[in-house]
């Protein structure tokens, strides 16, 4: 089965690229310095920092590096960190090729991330930000997916209807539940093999697959 679209909408973190080379690089960072602070042990700083992120999961707050940085104390700010370390950025091989392929369809590229303002500065070191007519991050509207009102910006912002747009992400709760709420379509790309899918319209591994789903509208 395939869809007629105007747009497609993309998550950015594990859908287009992934940031976990440089979070393994910077992680260590952290728990030097927090042990330092606090006066204990790196083990301890390393389970302090974490129990943190994960009792937070899913929140506005969760979104944001900065936010942690911030909560401990710690100088440090993630701008800095993906400026000093742009090469840690991975982009899935399938991604280029994919927006290059969209894009020559003559169908509109957005974003829509629950990260704060410095995911544009991720895409532009990523070499991604040029493909896309519309990004919207958290801070533009002030809520995080699924809230409506960031896809709903996202789609003023391409022009088009709900009914016209596809939404490509991994989180089946707000790539997912938030595009079919808002009206659209949603594709859910499961890179390390879920099968979980109930709510998605489509399950794909990788983005070269939507050259199966997508179809222009004239």
């Amino acid at each position: 089965m395939a869809v007629r679209v105007k747009a497609v909408l993309f998550d950015i973190d594990h859908t287009l690229l992934t940031e976990m080379p440089l979070i393994q690089l910077f992680l260590p960072q952290v728990y030097e310095k927090l042990s330092k602070r606090l006066g204990i042990n790196k083990e301890e700083a390393r389970k302090r920092f974490l129990d943190e992120i994960f009792t937070r999961r899913e929140t506005y707050e969760w979104h944001d590096w900065n936010f942690f940085f911030r909560l401990f104390g710690l100088d440090m700010r993630y701008e800095e960190i993906l400026k000093r370390y742009p090469h840690k950025l991975r982009v899935y091989p399938d991604t280029i090729p994919t927006l290059e392929w969209l894009k020559g369809m003559g169908i509109k590229l957005g974003v829509v991330t629950s990260g704060p303002e410095y995911q544009r500065l991720k895409l532009k070191l990523a070499g991604l930000d040029g493909y896309f007519d519309s990004i919207v991050t958290r801070d533009d509207v002030g809520v995080i997916k699924p809230d409506p009102k960031i896809f709903i910006r996202a789609l003023e912002e391409l022009e088009v209807k709900p009914g016209e747009a596809l939404m490509v992400g991994d989180s089946l709760w707000q790539d997912v539940y938030g595009g079919k709420n808002v009206g659209m379509k949603t594709v859910w790309i499961s890179r390390d093999g879920e099968t979980d899918f109930h709510m998605a319209d489509f399950r794909i591994r990788t983005l070269h697959e939507l050259r199966k789903i997508v179809v222009v509208v004239e």
